[in-house]
């Protein structure tokens, strides 16, 4: 098996799921981004964030009959982190500062796509995401290989509960906390906060960029 993770950015259009449209309009640009990297909408599965509670350590192991849930169907589930098992079962996570996590088992051929936002971070989220592979997979943390996405950059973005550290540093301390060896952790250089070619919803907040949009990370295995 062969795992593949596919990066929109702003030429694609944004990924963000607007208020006010119907469904298939909601979804105009991920649909088109994925079309255009040949991979079926059908076999995809929105990893929908929610911010309507305190826990953001929310993880589920999800099965074909989700398959399409959040992108050609309305989203059912809400979860930090999605898991799948089985080959060509793609998983999406919509960003714009924040870090997508792509974990993978490549001897079980488990793949976990997990939101590292500050919020998830304060909870120990990189830590507590190996951890449910652990329990529930059986997975060695040694053996797990993680691709961490462009997100915002320590300058910009300093994370006040821990001493003003970046979202990379403080997600590379919790996943190797858990077992992941440092060297099986590939970060991505691009910040976020001043590439123009993603979005960055700081900037937004700051006035720096007009579109509060978001760019998608697609990840599957086959």
């Amino acid at each position: 098996m062969t795992l593949k993770v596919i990066m929109s950015n702003k030429s694609d259009g944004s990924m963000k799921s607007s208020h006010g449209l119907n469904f298939s309009e909601n979804n105009k640009k991920r649909t088109e981004f994925l079309q255009k990297n040949h991979i079926n909408p059908d076999n995809v599965t929105l990893v929908r964030l929610s911010y309507d509670s305190d826990n953001y350590k929310r993880y589920l192991t999800i099965d074909d009959s989700l398959k399409g849930d959040g992108i050609t169907i309305e989203s059912t589930i809400k979860a930090d982190a999605l898991v799948v098992t089985k080959p060509n079962h793609a998983l999406f996570l919509p960003l714009a500062d924040c870090i997508g996590a792509v974990i993978y088992d490549p001897m079980l051929n488990i793949l976990m796509v997990s939101h590292l936002g500050r919020h998830n971070l304060e909870q120990y989220g990189g830590t507590e995401s190996i951890n449910y592979l652990v329990k529930n997979h059986n997975v060695d943390p040694k053996r797990l290989t993680v691709w961490l996405s462009p997100s915002a950059g320590k300058d910009s973005y300093p994370v006040f509960k821990f001493n003003n550290q970046g979202l990379n540093e403080i997600a590379i301390k919790q996943l190797t906390k858990a077992g992941v060896l440092t060297e099986n952790i590939t970060v991505s250089p691009i910040d976020t906060t001043n590439d123009e070619d993603y979005y960055s919803h700081s900037q937004f907040l700051k006035g720096n960029q007009q579109d509060d949009g978001r760019f998608g990370i697609v990840a599957y295995f086959s």
